[in-house]
């Protein structure tokens, strides 16, 4: 597995409730190989988003571990770890989680900012994401102008912005008409060609059937479909 982008060994996780201890995954095993699309499905409270989680090292398992672009997320530090996530990793959430002050542009060119990127040229490539996600005319909009689906393609086009290595996306076309989700699917074949790689959790057997892989959580473990 020397070549995945995303590894997880032996992934658990238990919360404790004073005596009680639940445990939302058990000892899972996943791989991702550069440019493959994953969705992950499950019912609701199977512990899909814990795993995206602790895929993007936003969470510590409890056992096991994950390896992203062969560094082991449990041996850098937190700082180390953020670096991580800004240059290897995009998110997309269930909701956007843009920065009200902030508009379109400068939502999407924030990760490259943090980054060190010239405030210029972080502007010029989000300018263009925005255009690949079908927002090129809402560059000067604020979040609280936008549509709640206006809002998501502007957090999609924040998570690509980087080009990162993988791209964990939480139920991305939620909040999107039919065109624009169709759109953001197109979108993603397209990345796919180009090396990224994404896993998307998803409950549209549709958006589903468009990755390479299916999984599923079941009781804590992760089980693969045939397509």
């Amino acid at each position: 597995m020397s070549e995945a982008v995303l590894l997880c060994e032996g992934l658990s996780r238990v919360y404790r409730d004073g005596d009680r201890s639940v445990q939302v995954l058990d000892n899972v095993e996943f791989h991702l190989r550069p440019g493959e699309r994953v969705a992950i499905i499950g019912a609701s409270g199977s512990g899909k988003s814990t795993l995206l989680n602790l895929l993007g090292g936003l969470d510590e398992p409890s056992s096991g571990r994950v390896v992203m672009s062969g560094q082991d997320m449990a041996q850098l530090s937190e700082a180390e770890r953020c670096r991580l996530r800004n240059e290897r990793l995009g998110f997309v959430y269930q909701f956007h989680h843009l920065l009200p002050e902030f508009d379109a542009r400068e939502n999407v060119a924030m990760p490259l900012l943090i980054g060190g990127t010239s405030r210029k040229q972080a502007l010029a490539s989000a300018d263009a994401m925005l255009e690949r996600v079908g927002m090129g005319h809402r560059l000067s909009h604020r979040p609280g102008q936008l549509s709640g689906g206006e809002r998501q393609r502007v957090a999609i086009a924040r998570s690509l912005v980087t080009r990162p290595d993988c791209v964990l996306m939480d139920e991305p076309t939620g909040n999107l008409d039919p065109k624009s989700a169709e759109q953001l699917l197109a979108l993603i074949d397209e990345l796919g060609q180009e090396r990224a790689s994404f896993v998307v959790v998803t409950h549209d057997p549709a958006i589903a059937a468009r990755m390479h892989r299916t999984l599923e959580l079941q009781h804590g473990r992760l089980l693969e479909l045939s397509q």
